[in-house]
């Protein structure tokens, strides 16, 4: 069925005469005429009775009325819907995030995100960044934000914020006292890493890569707090994002060490599958996102 011809019959139906129906639709009474003829002949049925004061639809008319009217009440909801999801009054935004910037960075971005635009629904999945760059190759979930990149060819990456990875201690620890140590010092240590496939780890075994020094974790852990908890009794030093250790060091729960001509730094990320639509929603996080990590 040919909807341009059913937008004409409605028109038609709805006004129950040609010339207004022309009217409204800005074409001519012939053309009318013309597309209602084609629309019977598809049909195989007539759709009006030609009065002479008028149409007036046939049994197939009324049936056909019917569904149009249903047909077209959908095209104006979903335009309505869609300008909705344009001023961000509807729709879901899913977050994917690294442990870091999911637990460390995300809270206080998603509760003003919220307070702004309560009819949007938020879901926040915290994984790795390997797990969460698997997440958007399989398109579920709409904005990534990951500690790393993996290689590849099918997204790009956009930095959104920069971090710095530190060694901490206990306040107990024989280290916590010392001051401007050497690597070295530290090698013997017990060193607590998170889990294969963490950005913060990827950050920490690429730095001692390039200064050609051997690391050997002692304990591996798949989750920050964890890590801070076993530091703190007693079980080792780690390095950590300072942007997950900020509370601790304030408190004086955890010391940290500074080291000689050694400085860990990297790059938060925004990844995005090349060539993917990006939602108001999404540009509008990053803006509040951004605008959070830029606050001294």
């Amino acid at each position: 069925m040919n909807l341009n011809q059913l937008a004409i019959f409605h028109a038609v139906a709805k006004s129950g005469n040609l010339t207004r129906a022309a009217e409204v639709l800005c074409i001519s009474q012939p053309a009318v005429s013309k597309q209602l003829r084609a629309l019977e002949k598809s049909l195989g049925t007539a759709l009006f009775h030609r009065l002479s004061k008028g149409v007036q639809l046939t049994e197939a008319g009324l049936l056909l009325r019917k569904y149009s009217t249903r047909i077209f009440a959908l095209e104006i909801e979903a335009e309505q819907a869609l300008a909705e999801l344009r001023e961000l009054q509807r729709g879901r935004l899913i977050i994917g995030a690294s442990t870091t910037i999911g637990i460390y960075l995300l809270p206080e971005v998603l509760g003003a995100f919220q307070e702004l635009h309560p009819r949007i629904e938020l879901q926040l999945e915290i994984a790795n960044t390997e797990k969460i760059q698997q997440e958007l190759l399989a398109n579920k979930i709409d904005l990534a934000l990951t500690e790393g990149i993996l290689e590849g060819q099918e997204w790009q990456a956009d930095v959104f914020a920069r971090d710095e990875i530190i060694i901490v201690v206990a306040k107990e620890h024989t280290l916590s006292k010392r001051k401007n140590l050497a690597i070295k010092q530290i090698q013997s240590e017990r060193i607590l890493l998170r889990e294969a496939g963490s950005g913060t780890r990827d950050v920490v075994e690429s730095a001692f890569e390039e200064k050609r020094i051997p690391l050997e974790s002692a304990m591996s852990l798949g989750n920050t707090e964890a890590i801070k908890r076993a530091v703190m009794g007693g079980m080792g030093i780690a390095f950590l994002s300072r942007r997950a250790v900020e509370n601790e060091l304030r408190s004086g729960e955890l010391i940290e060490l500074r080291l000689e001509d050694w400085k860990i730094e990297r790059s938060f990320y925004r990844l995005r599958m090349k060539g993917n639509y990006e939602s108001r929603a999404a540009r509008e996080f990053m803006r509040l996102l951004k605008q959070s990590c830029s606050k001294p």
